[in-house]
């Protein structure tokens, strides 16, 4: 699928959404991002401001394979990656897939679960596959993870374990809606549920198309060393017990490919990774108690880096040959 139709596409699919979630065009710009990223999306919030909602709007939109969890204390592993049962008819075991062998996987309240089943999701989130008694099964393509919690400070959550939040490619938060969405949710969602009537727009195989896509974007050499610095420069902050892997920066110029993409553009900006940078890598850092106590947060550290990590400047560009598109952008850019 050429670039320039990745953005009408995506722009009919977001449409689809707000019907359902008005007014927080960025929250599912940012989701869709992570979709072509081939990414997971963690959504984070107090009860009762859409997270469950738009994870199904999405889901609903897209025409492939979607299987929901509710994550409770006594989930178990093998809730979600299955089970091998005895057939008494062929005298041998038989897999029963469980419910990560789907396209689209809504985890709804993640941390309610024991870290244990938690874990269960680590292997098919980065490896994209499930192996169950010395078994390994591949998981299609698109895989997205897309999981709701609570605030951990609230009554029955459990924190995520670290390499899990590490692969969730973005955590971002729903918010309160503003004042002339809430009343328009008022008039119209008060006697249907717009998700009843919800009809996809697209479907898994125009999806990879999609995935495909954005792979092409181009990332130069100097946007590249920009995304390390910005990650080294969480290793070095005072205020972080633990920064951001190598998994992270990867991750960070997946998502910066796909913002790209959803502005039309064959390649990436230093200012795509620099705007991700705090749904990308907040959820990952670790702050020191100093700086808990301080009032300071992941996301002011990422601020005051962005502020001072120097930006790729005019002429400081390399690698391959540029596309017609990318040479009428900027040098710096390519």
């Amino acid at each position: 699928m050429p670039l320039a139709d990745v953005r009408a596409v995506v722009g009919r699919i977001a449409a689809n959404i707000e019907q359902v979630i008005e007014g927080k065009a960025d929250v599912v710009r940012l989701g869709l991002a992570v979709l072509l990223a081939e990414g997971h999306l963690l959504i984070e919030d107090v009860p009762g401001v859409g997270k469950t909602k738009f994870a199904k709007a999405l889901a609903r939109s897209i025409d492939c394979s979607v299987r929901r969890v509710q994550f409770t204390p006594d989930l178990l592993p093998s809730d979600l990656t299955g089970v091998s049962v005895y057939n008494s008819d062929e005298r041998d075991f038989e897999f029963k897939p469980g419910p990560v062998f789907a396209n689209l996987v809504v985890g709804d309240e993640i941390n309610r679960a024991s870290p244990k089943t938690q874990s269960a999701l680590l292997e098919c989130m980065e490896e994209r596959q499930v192996t169950v008694d010395g078994e390994t099964y591949r998981l299609e393509s698109p895989f997205l993870v897309l999981a709701t919690q609570n605030p951990i400070d609230m009554e029955g959550t459990y924190p995520l374990p670290e390499a899990q939040r590490d692969r969730f490619t973005a955590r971002i938060s729903m918010g309160y809606p503003d004042r002339n969405a809430e009343i328009a949710m008022l008039a119209e969602h008060a006697a249907v549920d717009p998700l009843d009537t919800l009809q996809p727009v697209s479907d898994a195989t125009q999806v990879r198309a999609l995935i495909a896509a954005v792979r092409t974007v181009h990332v130069s050499d100097a946007v590249k060393a920009y995304a390390v610095d910005l990650a080294e420069a969480t290793r070095r902050a005072p205020e972080v017990r633990l920064g951001a892997s190598p998994r992270a920066t990867l991750q960070l110029i997946r998502a910066a490919k796909a913002w790209a993409a959803l502005d039309g553009r064959d390649y990436v900006l230093p200012d795509d990774p620099q705007q991700l940078l705090v749904p990308v890598l907040a959820h990952r850092l670790i702050i020191t108690a100093e700086a808990h106590v301080a009032g300071r947060t992941a996301a002011d550290v990422l601020h005051r880096i962005a502020r001072s990590t120097p930006i790729p400047q005019d002429g400081q560009a390399g690698g391959p040959t540029p596309s017609p598109a990318a040479q009428a952008a900027p040098v710096w850019s390519r």
